[in-house]
């Protein structure tokens, strides 16, 4: 296992953790708030949904240095690494679905290249 690779997957972690919540919230997480046309069920559904997103991208980034530590427990880079694949290509999906180009999502680059990262620290 290549702890350099994992080491660098943490600060991706923890980089795309802070645009998520600190470029994000802003541009995202305020105007949904102040959206007064969708319906209260579903604006809070959404709001809690981007906050397991805030969550989630702060313990992917202390879950990788858990293993860069502990080199000896590859099996949670694989859930990890499948699950930020996994997550790319739900990026990629809904932006299309919108009509968008994948990459106007950040969440679309930053999850691949931490899974990328994760991936091939377990090979190189």
């Amino acid at each position: 296992m290549q702890v350099c690779l994992l080491w660098a997957a943490v600060v991706m972690s923890f980089i795309t953790f802070a645009i998520h919540t600190f470029v994000g919230g802003p541009r995202v997480a305020e105007p949904l708030l102040k959206n007064t046309s969708l319906p209260v069920a579903s604006k809070w559904l959404n709001y809690y949904c981007w906050h397991i997103t805030t969550i989630y991208t702060f313990l992917m980034g202390w879950a990788y240095a858990y293993v860069a530590l502990n080199p000896n427990k590859p099996e949670l880079v694989v859930f990890l690494s499948i699950l930020n694949v996994a997550l790319a290509i739900l990026s990629t999906a809904v932006a299309i679905k919108g009509n968008i180009n994948p990459f106007r999502f950040p969440s679309t680059s930053l999850f691949t290249i931490v899974a990328t990262l994760g991936i091939f620290s377990l090979f190189v």
